[in-house]
């Protein structure tokens, strides 16, 4: 397991060597400054998938929380979303897209091989020449991105990073196969963290990973279709984010009870139940949006957060656990003060 820890020391000079040797070790704390979410305009209920698969539109909604999805009209691509989602978060954190030292985008749904995803969405931003790179965590990949920009924050090597998650998930399955057809969909959601000073606002992250179990999701080159084995990925999917749940919450030093909202990756609302059964969580305070919007793979932690938001369950200071799970095997949790303030 991989740990990032907060409130690092780090020296003031964000890049090459200090110029003062002398210059004595200070702190930089990490928040979330922004957030915003960009969605497909066609809503695609069950009954043409169920129609489909020879399903009742029931059966998908029983075995997966889903009534309806979004997808991504013929022409869109990952970038527009992305786009979208990255400028509402940045417009909400009040910098300038030129401000952004770095971007990274989450998804397993990459429009190309090369260039990346997050550096054509930089450029369509206006970022200057901020550096970019994409992760790919399967599912685990926008909790993945937040950890890499609250270490690169507290380390004092930027000052505002920018985590998308974005997939569309309906260019990479088998519209046949009953296991994928009904869950996946499409959307970006993303943040900006940026640096303050106290005490860092996210983590520590705690990052897992199992690929001997590995086959329980995958996709090759050549087909470019994800498979899953439901049952199988069910059982650790619960599991695991039990497990790491109640680690970043010790490692935090909160109590499951002091936590105000659990916006886990929306896989599957029963997954999602699952695992707040086996926790003792009130159901109040568990974030399901799967049946608005199924499961957007990178992008549906986002989501689930700015649903949170909309709803008035999500302020500024609420202790926040994220939680992930996907394939690679990869998953992860964080305690997150909400907020930037």
């Amino acid at each position: 397991m991989f740990e990032i820890e907060t409130d690092l020391p780090y020296l003031a000079a964000s890049s090459g060597a200090p110029q003062n040797g002398d210059r004595p070790p200070v702190k930089r704390a990490a928040a979330i400054a922004g957030l915003g979410v960009s969605l497909p305009g066609t809503v695609v209920p069950n009954a043409p998938i169920a129609e489909r698969l020879g399903v009742s539109s029931e059966w998908i909604t029983a075995r997966t929380g889903v009534v309806e999805r979004r997808v991504a009209a013929e022409g869109e691509t990952l970038i527009d979303f992305a786009f979208g989602a990255a400028g509402a978060a940045i417009a909400e954190a009040a910098i300038a897209p030129d401000e952004i030292d770095v971007v990274l985008v989450a998804t397993c749904s990459f429009d190309m091989l090369c260039p990346t995803a997050s550096a054509l969405l930089a450029a369509r931003l206006g970022t200057g020449h901020a550096a970019a790179h994409d992760i790919n965590a399967a599912c685990s990949g926008f909790l993945t991105g937040l950890s890499t920009a609250a270490a690169m924050i507290e380390a004092g090597r930027a000052q505002h990073i920018l985590v998308v998650g974005a997939d569309l998930m309906h260019r990479v399955i088998d519209f046949d196969d009953r296991s994928t057809a009904g869950i996946f969909a499409d959307g970006a959601g993303a943040v900006v963290v940026s640096a303050r000073e106290g005490t860092s606002r996210i983590g520590p992250v705690l990052l897992a990973s199992d690929g001997e179990r590995g086959d329980l999701v995958e996709a090759t080159r050549a087909e470019a279709i994800i498979h899953m084995k439901g049952h199988d990925t069910f059982r650790q999917a619960v599991e695991r984010l039990e497990e790491i749940t109640l680690e970043a919450v010790a490692r935090a030093g909160v109590e499951l009870s002091g936590i105000d909202l659990f916006a886990y990756h929306q896989a599957n609302s029963r997954i999602i139940e699952a695992v707040g059964d086996r926790l003792g969580l009130d159901p109040a305070k568990v974030v399901d949006c799967v049946p608005s919007y199924g499961n957007t793979s990178a992008a549906s932690i986002p989501i689930a957060l700015a649903e949170a938001r909309s709803q008035e369950r999500l302020g500024t200071g609420d202790k926040v656990l994220l939680g992930a799970f996907g394939g690679g095997l990869t998953w992860g949790a964080a305690v997150v003060d909400w907020g930037d303030a």
